[in-house]
């Protein structure tokens, strides 16, 4: 017959080793955002401000963040990227958690905030580890091909 199609098989897509090593830009910019945030936070520990927002837009908003970071953790294989996608997977589900739970007792609010400022703190070392690590090397760039 003529025009017959023949199936293909699809290939597989393989799961990059890295997604932020190697690439220091990424590494210093979650440096960045996490020393702030680990900043802000101590900021409400020190001025004794342990309110937590409660409105849809905040509960929407931490939980879209922890499903983007959920989904960061299933795509990396290397251990530090892995490390720090979980420090930040842990505050913003901590921040779900306190926006959802409106009840909250004030000494949990209070401890929540004083482990998120060392959560992000955290955070932000690790991405430096990750800026300052090498990333794939060219043997394994070829082996993926």
């Amino acid at each position: 017959m003529e025009g017959q199609v023949t199936p293909t098989t699809k290939p597989r897509r393989v799961k990059p080793a890295h997604l932020m090593c190697g690439m220091p830009l990424w590494g210093i910019c979650g440096a960045i955002l996490c020393s702030y945030l680990a900043y802000v936070s101590y900021a409400h520990v020190r001025q004794g401000e342990f309110t937590w927002s409660h409105d849809l837009l905040s509960i929407v908003t931490y939980a879209v963040w922890v499903l983007l970071i959920a989904g960061l953790i299933s795509e990396t294989c290397c251990l530090r990227e892995r490390l720090f996608f979980v420090l930040v997977f842990a505050n913003f589900t901590l921040g779900f958690v306190l926006a959802v739970w409106a009840e909250a007792p004030f000494e949990m609010v209070r401890k929540v905030r004083e482990i998120s400022s060392a959560l992000w703190a955290l955070a932000a070392i690790a991405s430096l580890v990750v800026a300052l690590s090498p990333g794939r090397t060219t043997s394994e760039k070829k082996a993926d091909v």
